[in-house]
C-alpha cells in the first residue's frame, strides 16, 4: 500500500476508480517529485530557508506581510486546528474569505497540518455552502467574520466548527481564531505528506450548472508552478503581481499566491478589484505582472487615460476566451501583448499558452512544457490542421472529481476533455472556436459563438455580449446575441438592424445574429465566466412557451 499521511481517508476513498483516471505526465526534470512532500513546505518554508524571511510577500491596501508573518502565522492556525480542534491528516477544511493575507494564512495552516483546503468565494450563499459541507463532508470551517451570515445558515452533517478570524487587517477584532493564533507558539513541525495526499479540493465556478468538485495533490500546486509558471510566464524575485481573480478560484490561487511565492516575489491582495479599482492599483502598487479576465482588459482600456501603467511587464488572461478585439485595444493602450491561456479547475491551471515573444494574436497559444494535446473528433482520433474537433489534453495535471459519475465524460482514454472546440494549425498553434456548448448548428451550418462575439465587440457601441443557440422551428436553432451597449439610451431597433449588417460584413454572412436583445447585465459567474448556458435555458423556455 503506497505512503499516505492521511487518517482521514475520506479523499482517497472517494477517488475515480483507477481506470477513470488520466494518463498523468512528469517528462520535465522539474516535475520528477518525491513521494514525501508537503506543498506549504514548498512554498514557504523554503523561502525563508533562502533568506527572504523578510521580503513582503502579500501587500493590501492597508498592511504589508512578510514571508515570515505568513510563516508564523501559518504555523499557529496549524497549532489551532490539531490542538484546539483536533484535525486529523485528511480531515477537509472549508474556508470563507475574500482576498486577504488572512486567507492565506489559513490556507497554508491547513496544508501544513495534513488537511485539505476547500476555498469558496465570498459571494456564494448558504444554498451553495452546502452543496459543499455536503459533499466533501467538511468538518471544520475558517471563515471571516464579515462573511458570517452566509456560514451560519449553511448546513452540513459532518460540520463540526466554524471559526471566525478578522480579515480586514484591523488590530483588536476579538475575532476567535486571532485570539487564539495569540497563545500559541510559532512553530510547527510540518505533516509529511505523501505527494498524492489530497490538498485542496477546488468546487468548479459553474459555467455550466451543478458544480464538481476536483481534487488535487500536493505535487498538483508545485507543477503548475513548475510547468506554466516557470517555463511561460518565468516570473523573477522583483516582480509584484496583481489581479482581480479570486484565490478560492484556481486561476486566482496560481496567479496571486503561488507563482509569486515560488519566485519569491511579491503579490498584492485586493478585496475588491473592479477594472477601476484594479488599474489604480496597478499604478499605486508599481506591479509588474496581471492576471485578470478579458471582460476586465476591455474595460480597463477605456480608464488608461492619466493612469501610470508603464510598471506592467506581462499581462495574463484566462477564465474565457481572449477575443482579438480586446487584445488589440490593450496593446494600443498600453503597448504589452497579453499572455493568453486556456486552463481549467480540473486541470488546476493554465495547459495552453504561450510566451510574450511566441504570442501569435488570436491563437490560444501551444502546449505549455509539460503537458501535451490534440483535437480529435467523437472517437478520439486525431484531427488534422484546420479541422474543428474537441479538445484532448494531458500532463501533471489532471481531473479527479470528487465521487461524480461525469469523470466518465471528462477523461477519455486517458486524456482529459475540457468541453472546448479547438481548431490547430500547421506551426502547431491551438485556435480556440467555442466552448462545446457554445457551437451553433442551424441550418446545417456549425456556427462558433465566440466568433460571432468577437465581430460585435468591434462596434462601437458595444460594451459586452453573448452569443447562444435559441430554438426555431424553421432552422434548429438561430444565432441570438445578447448585447450590453456602452450606451443603455441607444437601444433601438435600427441599431439592433446595425449590428447584423455590420457582423455580416464582418464574417460570413450566415453567421449574422438574427435576434439581437438588449440587456442591461451578462449572467456571470463570481469569477467573471459568462454563464452563456442561463441565456440557452431563458431561449429554450421562451420556445416552449410558444409551442
Amino acid at each position: 500500500m503506497a505512503y499516505t499521511a492521511h487518517k482521514d481517508t475520506f479523499a482517497k476513498d472517494n477517488l475515480p476508480p483507477r481506470d477513470q483516471w488520466p494518463h498523468f505526465k512528469f517528462d520535465l526534470p522539474e516535475l520528477q517529485y518525491p513521494d514525501k512532500l508537503n506543498c506549504a513546505a514548498s512554498l514557504l518554508d523554503a523561502r525563508i530557508a533562502e533568506g527572504l524571511g523578510e521580503k513582503v510577500v502579500f501587500y493590501t491596501p492597508n498592511e504589508a506581510w512578510s514571508y515570515q508573518d505568513l510563516l508564523d502565522k501559518s504555523n499557529q492556525v496549524a497549532r489551532v486546528l490539531t490542538e484546539d480542534f483536533g484535525l486529523v491528516p485528511g480531515n477537509r477544511v472549508l474556508i470563507r474569505s475574500a482576498n486577504n493575507p488572512m486567507f492565506m494564512a489559513c490556507w497554508f495552516g491547513i496544508a501544513k497540518a495534513g488537511g485539505i483546503v476547500v476555498a469558496t468565494m465570498p459571494l456564494l450563499r448558504a444554498r451553495e455552502l452546502s452543496v459543499m459541507l455536503e459533499k466533501a463532508q467538511i468538518q471544520f470551517a475558517l471563515c471571516d467574520e464579515r462573511l458570517d451570515e452566509e456560514m451560519k445558515r449553511s448546513q452540513g452533517s459532518a460540520l463540526k466548527r466554524i471559526c471566525y478570524f478578522n480579515g480586514s487587517g484591523a488590530t483588536g477584532s476579538g475575532a476567535e481564531l486571532e485570539e487564539r493564533m495569540a497563545t500559541k507558539p510559532v512553530e510547527f513541525k510540518n505533516v509529511l505528506t505523501a505527494s498524492d495526499d489530497t490538498v485542496l479540493i477546488a468546487f468548479t465556478s459553474g459555467t455550466t450548472g451543478k458544480p464538481k468538485g476536483t481534487m488535487h495533490f500536493h505535487r498538483d500546486i508545485l507543477a503548475m508552478c513548475d510547468s506554466y509558471s516557470n517555463k511561460i510566464l518565468q516570473p523573477h524575485s522583483e516582480d509584484v503581481f496583481i489581479g482581480s481573480p479570486p484565490i478560492a478560484f484556481t486561476f486566482g490561487l496560481g496567479g496571486l499566491v503561488t507563482f509569486p511565492m515560488c519566485a519569491g516575489a511579491s503579490s498584492i491582495l485586493l478585496e475588491m478589484a473592479s477594472p477601476e479599482l484594479l488599474i489604480n492599483a496597478i499604478q499605486d502598487f508599481k506591479t509588474t505582472i496581471c492576471f485578470t479576465s478579458p471582460t476586465a482588459y476591455r474595460m480597463m482600456c477605456d480608464k488608461t487615460n492619466g493612469i501610470n501603467v508603464s510598471s506592467l511587464q506581462k499581462c495574463v488572461s484566462a477564465g474565457e476566451t481572449l477575443p482579438l478585439p480586446t487584445f488589440e485595444a490593450w496593446k494600443r493602450a498600453t503597448g504589452i501583448k497579453i499572455m493568453d491561456g486556456i486552463g481549467s479547475t480540473e486541470m488546476l491551471h493554465i495547459f495552453i499558452s504561450a510566451t510574450e515573444n511566441e504570442i501569435r494574436p488570436g491563437a490560444t497559444g501551444k502546449p505549455v512544457p509539460g503537458y501535451e494535446a490534440m483535437v480529435v473528433d467523437e472517437n478520439m482520433q486525431p484531427l488534422p490542421a484546420g479541422q474543428v474537433g474537441r479538445l484532448a489534453v494531458r500532463g501533471p495535471t489532471g481531473c479527479r472529481y470528487l465521487a461524480d459519475e461525469r469523470q466518465r465524460d471528462y477523461v477519455v482514454d486517458g486524456w482529459n476533455l475540457t468541453g472546448d472546440a479547438y481548431t490547430i494549425d500547421k506551426d502547431g498553434y491551438f485556435w480556440f472556436q467555442a466552448r462545446a456548448d457554445d457551437m451553433i448548428i442551424s441550418s446545417g451550418y456549425n456556427i462558433s459563438g465566440p466568433e460571432v462575439e468577437e465581430a460585435l465587440l468591434e462596434h462601437k457601441a458595444v460594451k459586452e455580449c453573448a452569443v447562444v443557440a435559441s430554438p426555431d422551428e424553421t432552422r434548429g436553432h438561430i444565432v441570438k446575441a445578447f448585447v450590453v451597449l456602452r450606451d443603455a439610451t441607444q437601444k433601438s431597433q435600427e441599431l439592433g438592424e446595425e449590428l447584423q449588417s455590420y457582423v455580416k460584413n464582418s464574417i460570413a454572412p450566415y453567421k449574422y445574429p438574427r435576434a439581437i436583445e438588449f440587456i442591461d447585465a451578462l449572467p456571470r459567474t463570481e469569477t467573471g465566466k459568462i454563464q452563456r448556458f442561463k441565456l440557452r435555458q431563458l431561449e429554450e423556455e421562451k420556445f416552449k412557451n410558444r409551442l
